[in-house]
C-alpha cells in the first residue's frame, strides 16, 4: 500500500486503522534520522543561507544522547540582515496581486502534502510528539493553506462594492498589506501554527521575517526548504534562528510592520508593550496560552468524557495550549468520574514516541519535569494525588524526562492549579453543585481558548454554550473535550489572555487581520 491510499491522520479520526501508516513510519524513520539528523542549520535570507553567530547542539528530547543538529542563534546584526531582505522583496511580492499569490501558496501546499511524513518525523525527533498527533499537524498544515486560499479566491481577495454617493462616482474596500510581518513561533506546533501565521502574511501581501522555536529548529528549517521548493519568491519568507534574544530584536526592530505571535501571555504581553512603545501602532496578532475547563454533568456518558478530558490532558503530554487540565464534574459522578479517569491514564503507553502504540512522549525540557514535580507536589499536599508524580527512567527512558499522567483532587477552589496554566499532563477534578456557579468559576481565569461540557440534557449544553467564556467550545466529543480544532471546522479564537484580537486562526476572519483597510473612491466623468 503506498501512502496515498493511506487513512488521513486527523485531530479527531479516533477508531481508524493505521496499522498501514505505522508500517510506513517503521521503513521511514531509520532512513529520515540518517539524511536529516546532526547537520548543521544556518539562516536564511533572500532564498540563500547565511551562516551568522555561532552554532549549537540541539539535542531530543527523547534521548539526550541523539544530536538533532546544530543551529544559530540570530543576534541584531542577523535580524537586521533578515528584515532588509524582506523589505527590499515585499513590494514586488504585493504587486503581483491576490492570484498569483494564491497560486504560488497552493504550490506550497502541494510541497508540505508531498513531504508530509518527513515533518511528521522532524516533529516526532524534535518534539516528542506521537506518531498520530505528528501526522495530524502536518495534514493540518496543508489544510490551513488552502483554506485561507480558498477563503481569498471567494472574495476576490477581500475586495467589495461599496455604495454610491453620486451615480458618477464608485467606491471600492480593498486590503492592503502593512509591509514586513515578524513571525514568531512555538515547539509545540511548529509547522501547523508557523505555516498558520506565514501562510496569512504571505496572502495579505506581507513578507516575513520568521523565527521558529530553539526547541524546533528542524522544523522551522524543513520549512524553508519547503518554501523554496514551492517557488516562494527570495526575500518573501527569511528564517532567523534563536531564542528571546533574537525575539527581542524583532519586538525593538523599526522595521517590523506587524507581528503574529504564538506563545505564553507573559511574553505576548511583553511583545505587546515592547511594540505599543513605538511611535505608532502596529498589529500584534498573538494566541497566548489558556487553562481550559471541562463541565461532566450529572447526565453525562462518562465513558465519553472519560475518552474526551483524557485525550485533551494527556495528548502531547499536555503541552498545548488548549489542553484540558481543570474538570468541573458533578458531585453526584465526581468519584467515579476520578476512577474511570485514572484507570483509562493509567493504561496510556507512555515511551519513545518513535514507536507505534506510543500515546505520551517526553516532556520538552528539564524545565517541563521541574514543573511536574512541583505540581505533584503540592496537588498531595492541599489535596489528594490520585495517580502520577513519578519520573519513568526504566531502560531507554532515562535518557529523556518521561512521567507519568497526573491526576489531583481535592484542592481548594482557589488553588494554582486550578488557575494557572500548567502546560503539563496534569489534570485536576473539582466537584460541583450547581453548573452555572462551575461555569462562572471556570470563566473566573485570565484565560479564554477552549472549553468544553459534556451532558445528556439540553438545557445544561445550553447554559454551557452561551455562558462559557472562551473561543471554542465542544460538547460531548469522546476526540477532545478541549482539543482538535481544525482549518474551516474550528476557529481558535483566544478570549481574554488568549488572545489580543478577537479574531482566531483556522476561520473567516483570521486572514483579513493582516492587512489594513483602505477605501477607493473614482469619479467617473
Amino acid at each position: 500500500m503506498n501512502d496515498r491510499e493511506l487513512p488521513r491522520v486527523t485531530y479527531s479520526n479516533i477508531h481508524t486503522d493505521f496499522s498501514g501508516v505505522h508500517d510506513l513510519l517503521d521503513r521511514r524513520l531509520p532512513d529520515f534520522q540518517s539524511r536529516m539528523l546532526g547537520q548543521d542549520v544556518l539562516h536564511r535570507f533572500d532564498g540563500h543561507t547565511a551562516r551568522g553567530d555561532v552554532l549549537q547542539d540541539a539535542l531530543s528530547p527523547i534521548d539526550h544522547r541523539l544530536l538533532i543538529g546544530r543551529f544559530p542563534a540570530a543576534g541584531g546584526d542577523v535580524v537586521e540582515l533578515a528584515i532588509n531582505s524582506a523589505r527590499r522583496a515585499q513590494p514586488s511580492w504585493a504587486a503581483q496581486g491576490w492570484a498569483a499569490r494564491i497560486e504560488v501558496l497552493r504550490r506550497l501546499a502541494t510541497v508540505l502534502s508531498e513531504r508530509k511524513y518527513d515533518f511528521a518525523m522532524g516533529t516526532i525527533i524534535e518534539i516528542g510528539k506521537s506518531r498520530l498527533e505528528a501526522l495530524g499537524e502536518a495534514e493540518e498544515a496543508v489544510d490551513l493553506i488552502r483554506y485561507y486560499c480558498d477563503q481569498a479566491e471567494r472574495s476576490d481577495g477581500y475586495r467589495q462594492p461599496l455604495a454610491r454617493a453620486f451615480p458618477n462616482e464608485s467606491t471600492h474596500d480593498v486590503l492592503r498589506p502593512y509591509g514586513v510581518f515578524a513571525v514568531i513561533a512555538p515547539f509545540n506546533f511548529p509547522l501547523a501554527l508557523s505555516v498558520n501565521m506565514i501562510c496569512a502574511s504571505l496572502l495579505a501581501g506581507n513578507t516575513v521575517v520568521y523565527k521558529p522555536s530553539p526547541r524546533a529548529a528542524l522544523t522551522g528549517a524543513l520549512l524553508l526548504s519547503a518554501c523554496d521548493a514551492a517557488g516562494v519568491p527570495g526575500g518573501c519568507v527569511n528564517g532567523v534562528f534563536g531564542g528571546a534574544q533574537t525575539g527581542a530584536a524583532l519586538a525593538h526592530h523599526p522595521g517590523i510592520d506587524g507581528y503574529a505571535f504564538t506563545g505564553s501571555l507573559e511574553v505576548g504581553m511583553d511583545l505587546l508593550q515592547a511594540v505599543g512603545a513605538g511611535r505608532h501602532a502596529k498589529p500584534v496578532i498573538a494566541e497566548m496560552g489558556g487553562k481550559n475547563p471541562t463541565y461532566v454533568a450529572a447526565s453525562a456518558d462518562l465513558d465519553i468524557a472519560v475518552q474526551g478530558v483524557l485525550r485533551s490532558a494527556f495528548g502531547l503530554q499536555g503541552q498545548k495550549c488548549s489542553a484540558g487540565s481543570k474538570v468541573y464534574a458533578h458531585a453526584s459522578v465526581h468519584d467515579a468520574f476520578v476512577d474511570r479517569l485514572c484507570a483509562a491514564a493509567r493504561a496510556i503507553t507512555v515511551g519513545d514516541p518513535r514507536e507505534r502504540g506510543v500515546f505520551m512522549g517526553p516532556l520538552i525540557d528539564e524545565g517541563a519535569w521541574r514543573r511536574y514535580r512541583t505540581a505533584c507536589e503540592e496537588a498531595g499536599a492541599a489535596g489528594r494525588l490520585a495517580l502520577g508524580g513519578s519520573r519513568l527512567s526504566a531502560g531507554e527512558l532515562a535518557y529523556g524526562h518521561y512521567a507519568q499522567p497526573a491526576v489531583a483532587a481535592g484542592l481548594p477552589a482557589s488553588h494554582r492549579l486550578h488557575r494557572q496554566e500548567l502546560f503539563l499532563p496534569f489534570v485536576a477534578v473539582q466537584p460541583y453543585a450547581d453548573l452555572r456557579t462551575a461555569i462562572d468559576d471556570g470563566n473566573a481565569v485570565d484565560y479564554g481558548l477552549t472549553a468544553g461540557c459534556y451532558a445528556a440534557d439540553e438545557d445544561e449544553i445550553d447554559l454551557f454554550l452561551n455562558r462559557a467564556q472562551a473561543g471554542a467550545l465542544y460538547v460531548n466529543r469522546a476526540s477532545g473535550a478541549t482539543t482538535g480544532a481544525w482549518p474551516g471546522i474550528q476557529t481558535f479564537c483566544g478570549w481574554k489572555g488568549s488572545g489580543m484580537t478577537g479574531k482566531g486562526g483556522l476561520g473567516p476572519y483570521y486572514v483579513m487581520q493582516f492587512a489594513r483597510e483602505q477605501s477607493h473612491t473614482v469619479w467617473h466623468p
